[in-house]
C-alpha cells in the first residue's frame, strides 16, 4: 500500500514538473525581429503571449528578415515576426494569425502596414481610447494582396469578416 502511494505521488510530481515544458511545445511559436527601443513592438508580443503564442524576441534585424520573409517594403512596419513559414508584418491581431494557421492559404503572410492607432501595441492608454480604421493584408506570393480582415475606427477590436 505504502509503495502504491510513493508511484502516485511520484507520478504527480513528475507530471506537474513536465507540464510547462508540454504547454510551451503546444503553443505556435513566433520569431519576432524589432528595434530594442520600441514600446509598441513590445505591446504587440505582450499581446501574442496573451493570446496563446509562444515568443523569441530578437532586437535588430526588422528590415532585413522584411526582405528574407518575402514582404514588400511598402507593407512594411516597426516590426517583422515569422510563424510556421508565414511572414507576418507590422500590428496584426493574434486572432488573425489564428484564423492564418487554421486556414493556411498559399501566401507569404499578412500585413498591417504603418501603426495604426488602435491596432494591438498601439492602444496603450496614452492614445485615448482612439481607434483608426485599418485593414490586415494578405500577402500573396506574386507581392500583391487582398484585405483579409477589416477593423473599422469603431469597432476596432471586433472581428469583422471580408
Amino acid at each position: 500500500m505504502q509503495r502504491r502511494f510513493l508511484l502516485k505521488t511520484l507520478a504527480s510530481f513528475t507530471a506537474a514538473a513536465l507540464a510547462p515544458a508540454v504547454i510551451a511545445k503546444t503553443r505556435p511559436q513566433v520569431e519576432v525581429w524589432k528595434d530594442p527601443n520600441c514600446g509598441c513592438c513590445k505591446e504587440w508580443v505582450d499581446h501574442l503571449q496573451a493570446n496563446g503564442f509562444q515568443v523569441k524576441v530578437y532586437d535588430s534585424g526588422n528590415a532585413q528578415a522584411r526582405k528574407r520573409l518575402g514582404i514588400p517594403e511598402q507593407l512594411g512596419s516597426c516590426h517583422t515576426a515569422s510563424i510556421s513559414g508565414y511572414a507576418i508584418e507590422g500590428h496584426v491581431p493574434a486572432a488573425d494569425i489564428h484564423r492564418l494557421l487554421k486556414e493556411k492559404p498559399r501566401a507569404v503572410g499578412l500585413a498591417v502596414p504603418g501603426m495604426p492607432v488602435g491596432s494591438p501595441g498601439m492602444d496603450a492608454p496614452i492614445y485615448g481610447g482612439r481607434k483608426d480604421p485599418y485593414d490586415v493584408l494578405l500577402v500573396l506570393k506574386d507581392g500583391s494582396t487582398r484585405t483579409y480582415q477589416s477593423y473599422p475606427s469603431k469597432t476596432s477590436t471586433q472581428s469583422v469578416n471580408s
